[in-house]
Formats: C-alpha cells, sequence, structure tokens
C-alpha cells in the first residue's frame, strides 16, 4: 500500500500525537499506511525510550542521535505506536512486550502478527489472541478491517483464525456491530459465521437478501433462508427474495418456487431483466413440463405493437431459440419502447443474424441503448461499412450516443481511411471523444499494407491489439458496457 498522505500522520505520531488523533481509527487500510509511513521517517527520530533494563529481548540496541528532537516515551500512546511500527525488529518486539492491555493499538499489534520476524510475529498472536474476546463493539469492526487486510498477507493466516474463532464465540450485541462495518471483507466474513450460528431466523436472512447490495450476502442469506425455511417455505421468505432488486436474490427465489410446487408464477419473470432470473424462471417451468420457448414465442408475436411488452421478451427468445426465431425479433427493432428495441437488437446478436443493410439505420435511433447494442452488434464487421456514412454521424450537431456509436465502430477498423477521420477528432469538443482520439492516434501502430487482396463480403476483424491498454479502457468507456438483459 502507498504511503502517500501518511507521512504527515507519521510526523505528528512521532512529535507525540495519538494515533486516533492522526488517522481514522475505523479504515483497517489507514493503520496499514500508517505502518509503512512510519518505517519511512522513522531514521529522523530517536528511537522511543523504553527503560527497565539493559539487556535482554525487551531491551533496546544502541541508538544514534537524533539531534534535539527528544525520544518519545513508550509509555505513551504515541510512543509505543510508534515503536510498533519501527523498522528495526528488536524495537518492535520491545514494543510489543509493554502493548499488553493498551487496546487502541490491537490494530498494530494485528499487523505485527504478519511480521517478517518471528520473535515478533509470535508475541504479536498470542498478545492478539488474549485480547480479542474482550474487545467490544465499538473497536471490533475496525480491528477485523485491519486482521482481514493483513490476512491477505503471508504469514496472515493466524490472526484471521483468531477472528474468525472469536466471532464464532461473540455476544449478539458485538457480532451486530461487527455486522454493520463498512468494510467488506468483514461483512461478507461477519454474515457467514451468522450464518452458522444461526443467528437469524429464515425471514430476517430473506430479508437482509432481497436489501443488501453486496452479492455475496445475497447469496449466501439467500440460501441459509430457504435452507432453514425448508419444504415449507413460506411467502414471509419467498416474497422478499422474489421482489428484491438484487438479481442472486431473486434467482434463488425463483429456483424456490419449484420445490413450493408454485411452478406458474415463475412465468413473469421469464422476462426479467437479468439473465440469470431468466435462466432459472425456465428450469423452473421446465420441471413442471412448460416449454419457456412457446411462451417467447407467443409473447414476441402478439407484442409487435404492444406497448405492454417486457424488453426481456426478446433477448429471452434468443438465449433459447433457434436462428429461425430472428424473424420474431426484426419487427421488434421498431417497437416503440426503447428497452424492446435494445434487447431485440441483443437477441439478433445471439441469434448471429447480423444483416448489415438492416442494422446499420438503427444507429440513428434516439435511444442510447439502441444505438449501444447495435454499434456492438456491428463491430465485428466494422471494415465492411461505409466510412463516410459513420464520418457524417460524428458531426457535431449529431446526438452524442450517435457520435459516440460511430467513434465505436471507426476506432474498430484497421485502415487508413479510418484512421485519419479519428484523427481530427483530436480537438473535438466533445471531452471523452477528444481524449479517446488522441489516445488512440498516439498508441496505434502505423498502417501495413495488406499482403493479398481480401475476400470481398463482411469478414470479421480480427483482435488486434489497438495500442495499448489505454486505448482499450477507453473503447471500453465508450461503450458504455452494452447490456443484453
Amino acid at each position: 500500500m502507498l504511503t502517500s498522505g501518511f507521512d504527515e500522520a507519521a510526523e505528528r505520531l512521532a512529535r507525540g500525537a495519538a494515533p486516533a488523533e492522526v488517522l481514522d481509527t475505523s479504515d483497517g487500510r489507514a493503520w496499514i499506511a500508517l505502518d509503512l509511513a512510519v518505517r519511512e521517517v522513522a531514521w529522523r527520530w530517536e528511537t522511543p525510550a523504553f527503560g527497565g533494563g539493559s539487556g535482554g529481548r525487551d531491551a533496546l540496541p544502541p541508538q544514534r542521535p537524533a539531534g534535539e528532537r527528544e525520544p518519545l516515551a513508550v509509555d505513551s500512546e504515541a510512543g509505543l505506536a510508534f515503536a510498533l511500527c519501527h523498522p528495526d525488529g528488536r524495537v518492535r518486539e520491545a514494543a510489543l512486550a509493554r502493548a499488553d492491555g493498551v487496546p487502541s493499538v490491537l490494530p498494530l499489534i494485528a499487523i505485527r502478527c504478519a511480521d517478517w520476524v518471528e520473535p515478533v510475529r509470535d508475541r504479536a498472536r498470542a498478545l492478539l489472541g488474549a485480547a480479542l474476546p474482550g474487545v467490544g463493539p465499538a473497536l471490533l469492526p475496525g480491528l477485523s478491517a485491519v486482521i482481514l487486510a493483513v490476512a491477505r498477507r503471508e504469514r496472515g493466516d493466524a490472526a484471521r483464525e483468531s477472528l474468525v474463532e472469536t466471532l464464532r464465540g461473540a455476544e449478539p450485541d458485538v457480532l451486530e456491530a461487527v455486522l454493520a462495518s463498512e468494510d467488506r471483507a468483514v461483512r461478507r466474513l461477519a454474515y457467514q459465521i451468522s450464518v452458522a450460528r444461526g443467528h437469524f431466523p429464515a425471514a430476517r436472512l430473506a430479508a437482509i437478501a432481497a436489501a443488501d447490495a453486496d452479492v455475496v450476502i445475497q447469496d449466501v442469506c439467500s440460501e441459509a433462508a430457504l435452507a432453514a425455511a425448508g419444504a415449507d417455505t413460506g411467502d414471509d421468505v419467498l416474497l422478499p427474495l422474489l421482489g428484491s432488486r438484487g438479481s442472486r436474490a431473486r434467482s434463488a427465489g425463483v429456483t424456490a418456487l419449484h420445490r413450493t410446487g408454485r411452478h406458474g408464477q415463475a412465468e413473469p419473470f421469464l422476462y426479467d431483466r437479468s439473465p440469470m432470473v431468466r435462466a432459472c424462471a425456465r428450469w423452473v417451468l421446465r420441471q413442471a413440463g412448460t416449454d419457456p420457448l412457446d411462451r417467447y414465442r407467443a409473447r414476441c408475436a402478439e407484442g409487435r405493437e404492444a406497448g405492454d411488452l417486457p424488453p426481456g421478451a426478446p433477448v429471452g427468445l434468443a438465449e433459447c431459440g433457434t436462428p429461425a426465431d430472428a424473424v420474431l425479433l426484426w419487427p421488434l427493432t421498431r417497437h416503440p419502447r426503447d428497452g424492446v428495441r435494445a434487447r431485440a437488437v441483443a437477441g439478433l446478436r445471439l441469434l448471429a443474424a447480423r444483416d448489415l443493410v438492416r442494422l446499420a439505420p438503427l444507429l440513428d435511433d434516439p435511444a442510447p441503448g439502441v444505438v449501444r447494442e447495435t454499434a456492438t452488434t456491428l463491430v465485428p464487421w466494422a471494415a465492411s461499412l461505409p466510412v463516410e456514412e459513420l464520418t457524417a454521424r460524428l458531426a457535431e450537431d449529431r446526438p452524442r450516443h450517435i457520435r459516440t456509436g460511430a467513434f465505436r465502430l471507426l476506432a474498430a477498423c484497421d485502415s487508413v481511411e479510418c484512421r485519419t477521420v479519428i484523427g481530427r477528432l483530436v480537438d473535438d469538443p466533445d471531452p471523452k471523444l477528444r481524449s479517446a482520439a488522441r489516445v488512440l492516434t498516439a498508441y496505434r501502430e502505423p498502417a501495413r499494407a495488406p499482403l493479398s487482396t481480401p475476400a470481398p463480403g463482411p469478414a470479421p476483424v480480427t483482435a488486434k491489439a489497438d495500442g495499448g491498454g489505454r486505448a482499450r479502457r477507453w473503447l471500453r468507456r465508450l461503450r458504455g458496457g452494452g447490456a443484453t438483459g
């Protein structure tokens, strides 16, 4: 981790400021950054004075003069914290001997559990293991974040094992505090342990899965909710899952419809915005002997002009249909709903129904999503599109999404003509197009003359390097993540 921004914190710590005064003590990354920063600045400061004898492991090595700076007293919180981060392993070990019973430096003790010096590491692990069971709800969330960050290091597993053991036996109020941590890794571990402990009833687990934004927690809690409810899964568990904004929770709820015998309730989810949910709904219907493909075909056929056709219908048809089903999707590219038109284009791409003559006009669609999906579909055949038509779409008076779609297709070409057009955009008023044009112009290799005349007709463009990682990143930004469901 970079110490940028923490050098000043380390200097203030050396001048006697307590850790709580120089950093956010609830941020695990801040403690690790402080540890590294102290190592960078420690050479300018005298080692804290420990006293108490002249030999043994707890005694300090001889120190060089530190000018007019007085050495920190190790019995101060700042001095102890500074010594625990010191680059000299003997200083760190001596500081650990004085750290027992000082809760404010427990995050630094946790860091020392992965120390490269074995005596330091062993002493820190013993101290942390003894202290963790007594840590209250105010300190344990932040300390847990440090421990899990340390666990990613070599020799960091021991600290994590101590934390897991503590959470398994923690009081409910302590566990609830850790569950509310802002650190994602801490929350995931806390929920895994809470589920294993049976801390929540099935209905509460379903509610958590439905509301939480973390996909791992959605999985853990939804699976646990359904397992706890068993064969008698009721609406108190199913309805929160089915109504969740999270696709993982909805998928779990839809799948559970099979074991509860409520297969018919899966049909609306055939048209869900999530591919995973649509797939689960198809599976549930098949278990009851219903062919979802028939439902998709009927809905798309009757919904050509219907305003209530769900956008998930055309792409769902493509996911389980055949190339012959493209005939049902082409009319939907003229549907009044933007989402339906966009998903119809995505479905045509899945069915490999790429008719350049019929798709190219959709690059002028008023909906950004339709243009995005159309450009994504046409990228492999960008070299077959008329450059002059793409260039016309780059006019400054055209809508931004149309200009972006045309730029993507020009950037996918490898001809001198396309590069020349992109080169004219290096001073474009649009900041994104201007920056992307500059990156592509600077990084792309000079065009090579073809070794032979290419065969007539559209041919996919090979995945040629577009000039480096920066250029690829710009193209991804311009693409905007074309959705297919």
